[in-house]
This record gives structure tokens, C-alpha cells and sequence, in this order.
């Protein structure tokens, strides 16, 4: 069992996007009894909000389920519990490490880490930029390698 945590700032843009995409990636696959996915804000502003009507918008147009999905804060506990804990950018990683201090830790990185080719470091926020087809496009390949990485790492597809 592998366990996925996506992190943003408020939990209503970014990471719900990319929880939404990544579950319906590896539902395609058929591991949905294999991956555990969630996903969580650094800050508290929007605890238990439903996503971004721009984020809605943007899987609704792409066919990708988001029911269910309410905004939360992370918890220290999610930072040993979650194998992967993936920020969306840089001041979402330092928070994290910061949270995390000296305490084991699952792998903490940015998405676009796994997205070698992206011209920039973060994902941009589109609560601020109001770009969500953009960052749906950064997501959505940042998904697609991070699975990848987990097949060949813990499944050996």
C-alpha cells in the first residue's frame, strides 16, 4: 500500500485538483485497493469547502470525478503516515519541513519535480492567477510522472 498526501495552501485549487486527477489515473489503472490518495492545505482558511468553482470547473471539463472532496489542514500525523507528500510549491514544502522538524518523514517534494521538462519550479495558484487551465495542464502531467515513479518503485510495472 502506497500513500499519496497533495499539499497546497487552502486545499480549494491545487492539491484538490491534483487528488482528483491522480485518483482517477490510478482508478484507470485498477489500483485504487493499492494507492491511498488525499490531499490537504498548509493554512486553515478553508476547512471543510468543497474545491475552487474554477478547479470544478476545470475536472468537470476533463470528465474527472471531485465529489467528496472537502478542504482540510494537514496534520503532523499525515507526515509519517503518507509515503509521498507532494507541495505544489516551494512555501508549501518549507512549511511542511518545518512541520516535520527532525521527525521521520514520508518523501516530501514539489510536483513539478517529477516534471523535469517544466519551465518553472511551482505550480502557479489559480485562486491568485485565475489560471485554471494551466495549472490543470502542470497537474495533470506532474500526476502522470508521479504515478509512473510509484508503479516502478513499489510495483515494478
Amino acid at each position: 500500500m502506497v500513500k499519496v498526501l497533495f499539499v497546497c495552501l487552502g486545499n480549494i485549487c491545487r492539491s484538490p485538483m491534483a487528488e482528483a486527477v491522480f485518483r482517477d489515473l490510478v482508478r484507470k489503472k485498477g489500483m485504487e485497493d493499492q494507492i491511498i490518495i488525499d490531499s490537504a492545505g498548509t493554512g486553515d482558511w478553508h476547512i471543510g469547502n468543497p474545491p475552487h468553482k474554477g478547479t470544478q470547473a476545470i475536472l468537470t471539463k476533463n470528465n474527472i470525478n471531485f465529489g467528496g472532496l472537502t478542504a482540510r489542514q494537514v496534520k503532523e500525523d499525515d507526515l509519517a503516515e503518507f509515503d509521498y507528500i507532494i507541495g505544489m510549491d516551494t512555501e508549501n514544502i518549507g512549511n511542511l519541513r518545518r512541520m516535520a522538524g527532525y521527525n521521520k518523514t514520508g518523501y516530501i517534494g514539489r510536483l513539478l519535480d517529477f516534471v523535469p521538462e517544466a519551465q518553472i519550479n511551482d505550480v502557479p495558484d489559480p485562486y491568485f492567477t485565475g489560471n485554471f487551465d494551466e495549472v490543470y495542464d502542470l497537474v495533470k502531467k506532474g500526476c502522470e510522472n508521479l504515478l509512473e515513479d510509484i508503479l516502478e518503485k513499489h510495483f515494478r510495472v
